[in-house]
């Protein structure tokens, strides 16, 4: 069931977990505590316009805040909460870090491992957009940009370079002048990254560093052509919340390894759940 933003399921007379994020790790983790018979919300931010569903039941839009998250959090009986949201929502994370720490809820980020390079490979790291807009002098004039729809016009103002600009759902706002704009939802091929490279003649990559397998293959692409690449570096999260990297261990800490069903917190009992599931 899909449950649009603002509306809850009053009356709800068992308690369940909120699994935050559209990414592949919050559906894996969905289908894990659905499969372990645990009720389950999966949240997500409605950025996307046909985004992958997970299994159960699924609410769609932002909670409009800390306040208003505090209230949706008791309203619907939520005993624990998994940040498994994309690794540059800054905002929501922490939005959701204060809003369980104000209702005494246990959280849990799930963030997949980041990206590092490997031999032959080009990186500059960046600390943001803007700052990788800036950094595109003397690097390259043709420009891969693979950091989705949102902050494409910090590149805007770029009138001297040309970008093939690839996301799920076109941009919204201000665009480069210049610009081929690429709608296309991974997983990508090694091969096909380097051919689409090549066709566009790409000097320069410019992506976030979000980790993962699905588009990982465009960084192969340019280490094979020894393209240059600007990695966007990920935002701290909020700080002394419990994080681990894979579905797995987010499961155990929801249901406990005894199997019990009790929620685990992070440095308390839940040390050994996750690669950095501590406080």
């Amino acid at each position: 069931m899909i449950t649009e933003q603002g509306i809850t399921e009053q009356g709800t007379s068992e308690p369940r977990v909120l699994v935050l994020g559209g990414t592949a790790e919050a559906r894996d983790l969905a289908t894990r505590l659905h499969a372990a018979a645990v009720p389950v919300i999966s949240s997500l931010a409605g950025r996307v316009s046909n985004p992958q569903l997970p299994i159960g039941e699924v609410r769609i839009g932002g909670f409009g805040g800390t306040e208003r998250m505090r209230d949706w959090l008791r309203d619907n009986r939520i005993t624990a909460v998994v940040d498994a949201s994309h690794p540059f929502a800054a905002r929501i994370s922490a939005n959701t870090a204060a809003a369980c720490c104000a209702e005494d809820v246990p959280l849990l980020m799930l963030r997949r491992p980041e990206w590092t390079p490997a031999a032959g490979d080009h990186w500059s790291a960046v600390a943001s957009l803007d700052e990788g807009a800036a950094a595109l002098a003397g690097v390259g004039e043709r420009v891969f940009l693979t950091i989705g729809r949102q902050g494409v016009g910090a590149f805007a103002d770029c009138r001297d370079r040309w970008f093939l600009v690839r996301a799920i759902d076109p941009p919204v706002g201000p665009v480069p002048e210049r610009m081929e704009l690429l709608l296309a939802r991974g997983p990508f091929d090694v091969d096909e990254e380097i051919a689409l490279m090549r066709s566009r003649r790409i000097d320069v990559l410019v992506t976030k560093n979000s980790g993962g397998p699905l588009t990982e293959a465009k960084l192969a692409a340019a280490r094979a052509l020894a393209i240059p690449v600007l990695m966007v570096r990920r935002p701290a999260p909020p700080a002394g919340v419990g994080e681990v990297d894979a579905a797995g261990p987010a499961a155990d800490w929801v249901m406990g390894r005894s199997g019990g069903g009790q929620v685990r917190r992070p440095g308390v009992d839940g040390r050994s759940t996750g690669s950095s599931a501590n406080t």
